[in-house]
């Protein structure tokens, strides 16, 4: 079984609160791409995939949280004020991710790309 790839997806805050509204989180924003694959009172594991070329819906991480790479990929962060930054995964790393208010994250790799995050609630 393949290995679902941990995406950290560090990304820069908003200015506005007002936008931080707007975007959903994770799995609202982008159900096709982000799938709950386990929740308690104490935490939430979300599944990712990112489509080879795909880019995901605006979405925010507001709670605290762990991503978890299990590929090797490259993602592009494109935030609200039009900047960009791009993410390099690699295997088997976990790294903290910081609360983000709204971004998307798009596969600029040759292959498709998996993620777990654990959110803590």
């Amino acid at each position: 079984m393949k290995v679902y790839a941990g995406i950290t997806l560090t990304v820069s805050l908003l200015a506005s609160a007002a936008a931080a509204q707007n975007a959903p989180p994770t799995y609202q924003a982008d159900p096709d791409t982000y799938k709950v694959i386990f929740e308690d009172d104490n935490f939430r594991v979300i599944a990712a995939t990112w489509k080879k070329g795909a880019t995901d819906k605006a979405h925010s991480h507001l709670l605290p949280y762990v991503s978890y790479a299990l590929d090797e990929c490259m993602l592009k962060i494109h935030n609200p004020d039009g900047t960009t930054r791009d993410v390099n995964n690699t295997t088997g790393v976990a790294r903290p991710g910081i609360i983000t208010s709204s971004h998307s994250a798009e596969n600029v790799g040759d292959t498709d790309c998996h993620a777990i995050f654990v959110e803590r609630k």
